[in-house]
């Protein structure tokens, strides 16, 4: 039975659905770090506690991500998604009733766990439900309205909690939370299940998951789990460590400092708008990953060399942020050519999990390279790691790998 392909009014609504519920996810895993400084008076815990939540947080994530990807090719994606949100919107609800630091444990854990489903189910729904001509301005989308998410958080989670108090500031994003799933739901028919395409010669579950483990450790689909460990610490390790690094290593005025990192950020925002137009225009995503990656460790290589006067150094951050984000929707194509079809769940959900991974090992390379007093190199290793990044696309130009008899 031929398949019309959906009409531009169609894919818009999926993504923007997708992107809501990505920007949801982005949105909760910022919801209580803002928070820290109040929770350090009030739980009387010194902020490496509070450190640890975070690692829970995306450990539990990695952890989570890989099974939540066959969990998404067993019974729906949706249904996996709209479990996540109402866990995760859950967990940061009951951080609001937290009388102490302990308490605080079991809702990183829990909200880890919520989290750990978005990748493999919203790629699942977007490679399924939108047309591939568009696809590359859905992935961008989704990665936009992620970092949306992330901006909106703190603005959200401390100005609510300067007026009425942490505790319903919480409860609120909770509330929040709950009302995008209710919306998910409603809008359920908008989307279409990815294995649906698979056929009707699905494999029973015991052989399903012994198919799908030999599927997970292709050369093809290894690397881009590298690719995302790789992308992950470099990124996060920027992100978080780049204004202490400038004021070090520059002797920047605190305010110069955070402006270059603004500009890392908005520029990579201008780069995955653009690389979505870029990856729906060209066969050759693995150029512009390889490209893109490598021009991004390339800046900030003129960055640690101190060589940019500091008036400029927000612009070599902003090309490198650029550069970085340019290649986010190409990459995401290039998993999408190795994935075999009605595997989107469990190839996007291993892969992604790399990316978890990396984040809850940053804290530690980065941290103990500035406590050794080696600003310089926060970004040297930042930049090997984007060109080791760029190295494992090379497997992914094979074309789609052919999944395990029935997997």
């Amino acid at each position: 039975m031929s398949v019309h392909p959906p009409s531009l009014r169609q894919d818009a609504r999926v993504i923007g659905l997708v992107g809501l519920a990505h920007m949801t996810s982005h949105f909760f895993s910022l919801a209580l770090p803002p928070l820290f400084p109040v929770f350090r008076e009030e739980f009387d815990a010194p902020y490496v506690a509070f450190g640890l939540l975070i690692t829970l947080f995306y450990s539990t994530s990695a952890i989570g991500q890989a099974s939540a990807g066959f969990l998404v090719d067993r019974v729906g994606a949706l249904r996996v998604l709209l479990a996540g949100l109402v866990l995760e919107a859950g967990a940061v609800g009951l951080g609001a009733f937290a009388t102490s630091y302990g308490a605080l444990v079991p809702v990183a854990v829990l909200a880890g766990l919520g989290n750990s489903v978005f990748h493999p189910a919203d790629y699942a729904i977007l490679n399924a439900s939108v047309d591939a001509r568009r696809l590359g301005r859905g992935y961008g989308a989704h990665g936009i309205c992620g970092n949306v998410g992330w901006a909106i958080a703190p603005v959200f989670v401390v100005g609510l909690g300067s007026l009425f108090g942490w505790r319903a500031a919480l409860l609120a994003a909770s509330g929040a939370g709950l009302c995008v799933a209710l919306l998910l739901a409603a809008q359920r028919h908008a989307f279409r299940d990815h294995r649906e395409a698979a056929g009707a010669g699905a494999p029973r579950a015991g052989a399903a998951r012994a198919n799908g483990a030999r599927l997970l450790l292709t050369a093809p689909l290894l690397s881009a789990f590298a690719y995302f460990a790789f992308l992950a610490t470099a990124q996060v390790g920027l992100q978080t460590f780049m204004v202490s690094a400038l004021v070090a290593l520059y002797q920047a005025p605190l305010a110069a400092a955070t402006g270059a990192l603004t500009g890392f950020l908005l520029g990579g925002s201008a780069g995955i708008l653009t690389g979505g137009v870029v990856a729906d225009r060209t066969p050759r995503h693995d150029l512009v990953a390889v490209g893109g990656m490598l021009a991004c460790g390339a800046f900030t290589l003129v960055v640690a060399g101190a060589a940019a006067p500091l008036a400029l150094v927000a612009g070599v951050t902003a090309c490198a942020g650029f550069s970085m984000g340019l290649t986010a929707p190409s990459r995401d194509l290039l998993i999408r050519g190795v994935t075999p079809t009605g595997a989107s769940g469990k190839v996007f959900g291993f892969v992604y999990s790399g990316l978890d991974l990396g984040s809850s090992t940053t804290p530690l390379v980065f941290g103990w390279l500035l406590d050794r007093g080696e600003p310089r190199a926060v970004f040297v290793v930042a930049a090997v790691l984007m060109a080791a990044t760029a190295a494992t696309v090379v497997p992914l130009r094979r074309p789609r790998v052919a999944a395990p008899a029935g997997s």
